[in-house]
């Protein structure tokens, strides 16, 4: 297969995203320091610290291999002429209906799966265990794999399927899809308390007591509809800690994971929900859903010029490939591949803005509870737990982080 001018044009700057990634992580890996930074001193001690630094270490360099790995069979399987393949093959056995496109996705999704399995059971099963996280056993390791493909296959089949009628039939294509896609998309937000989440953990409500009792308090000082705390059976899979809330409505619940209840004290817990409330309160999920479909309506109206069967830049893209025949589904994954340089550059902008939501949600807690000190010991007690690295490069958080370095959230709590 011999690529033209857009291929060529893709590949280099494929390997200069990567080239970028190496040297972020290169540079994060230098700024990992022997000496406990001063803020934590009381809390960790400096074998606790250098267990860190091999934490990252060892991440650095798996996450390293793994997108080598990664841009590696992307370009054989591109160079082989895997695509125009693979279309040639599903449209040989099903013709050229949706069928032989739901077949062309769930192969390339398979074999994409298969690939990374085992990238997945070294990290769980080696570097998650050796740092003590790892509690997932084989079983439970299976039955996730086997639940999230079969979750994958109801609620994106169906989707995929609907896409691909619109985009063959329907005329302003783009617009409709993108309706579909998002109303899909509030859709399982709204079902993932109830249906979907479930199907991976056990969600208890706390029981009564002084913490919970906190915890309600603080939502009726906020205003926050609070509609259901639950406690999360998250040790069964790893040590780590988190809280969230999710849902709509009356399925809003607040998530904690049975790990942060064991770790934290109450103080602490409320001042974490706190941060989480002060989301809601300053609209940065609803921000962030409004954003989210705007985007989406950009990549449906540029995937609809991509898949033009009419459009010259169609034809040099599918020839890119080595694709013979141009249709939405084979479409769909080149634009998802061509649209990868510039999802990065709006990930940049878009973790940029996370970061910021952060601050005003840390100044938020800090303000309803009165004081900034029990989020800053919850955040130190997180980050020690979770082997965070305490002082990460400045390019890595610009590129890859949606929270700011911890050290720089307790700064900024204590000037508030």
């Amino acid at each position: 297969m011999e690529l033209n001018a857009l291929g060529i044009t893709l590949v280099i700057v494929l390997f200069l995203l990567w080239k970028l990634d190496f040297v972020a992580t290169l540079l994060n890996l230098r700024a990992l320091t022997p000496e406990v930074p001063d803020e934590f001193r009381d809390r960790i001690t400096a074998e606790e610290h250098q267990r860190s630094i091999d934490y990252a270490r060892v991440n650095a360099r798996f996450s390293v291999i793994q997108s080598v790995a990664s841009l590696f069979i992307l370009l054989v399987f591109w160079f082989a002429g895997g695509f125009g393949w693979l279309d040639s093959l599903c449209r040989s056995w099903l013709g050229n209906g949706i069928p032989a496109g739901l077949l062309f996705f769930a192969l390339l999704f398979l074999g994409n799966h298969l690939l990374n399995l085992p990238f997945a059971v070294y990290d769980t099963f080696v570097i998650e265990e050796r740092f003590g996280f790892n509690r997932t056993t084989p079983r439970l390791f299976i039955a996730d794999q086997f639940r999230s493909m079969l979750l994958a296959a109801v609620i994106g089949l169906p989707l995929l399927a609907g896409l691909l009628w619109i985009f063959g039939n329907v005329g302003h294509a783009w617009l409709w899809g993108w309706l579909l896609f998002t109303t899909v998309q509030l859709l399982l937000v709204w079902i993932a308390p109830t249906l979907i989440l479930p199907l991976f953990n056990k969600f208890t409500p706390m029981p009564p007591g002084e913490t919970r009792e906190a915890i309600e308090n603080l939502a009726r000082k906020c205003g926050f509809p609070l509609g259901e705390i639950s406690v999360m059976d998250g040790s069964k899979r790893s040590t780590k800690a988190n809280a969230y809330f999710t849902g709509f409505g009356k399925t809003k619940q607040i998530a904690l994971y049975d790990t942060l209840v064991n770790e934290q004290s109450r103080d602490e817990i409320v001042a974490v929900l706190a941060h989480e409330i002060g989301h809601f309160k300053r609209h940065h999920i609803l921000q962030r859903i409004a954003m989210g479909i705007a985007q989406g309506g950009l990549l449906f109206f540029l995937l609809g010029q991509v898949i033009d069967p009419q459009g010259s830049f169609s034809r040099e893209l599918f020839d890119a490939f080595g694709v013979d025949v141009i249709s939405p589904h084979v479409g769909f994954v080149l634009f998802g591949i061509l649209f990868s340089p510039a999802s990065r550059i709006i990930g940049v902008f878009s973790n940029a803005w996370s970061r910021r939501h952060e601050f005003e949600a840390d100044a938020y807690a800090a303000d309803a509870t009165g004081s900034p000190e029990p989020l800053i010991s919850a955040l130190k007690k997180l980050s020690v737990t979770n082997l965070s690295h305490l002082t990460p490069h400045p390019l890595p958080v610009f590129l890859d982080h949606s929270h700011p370095p911890v050290l720089v959230r307790i700064r900024a709590l204590r000037q508030s």
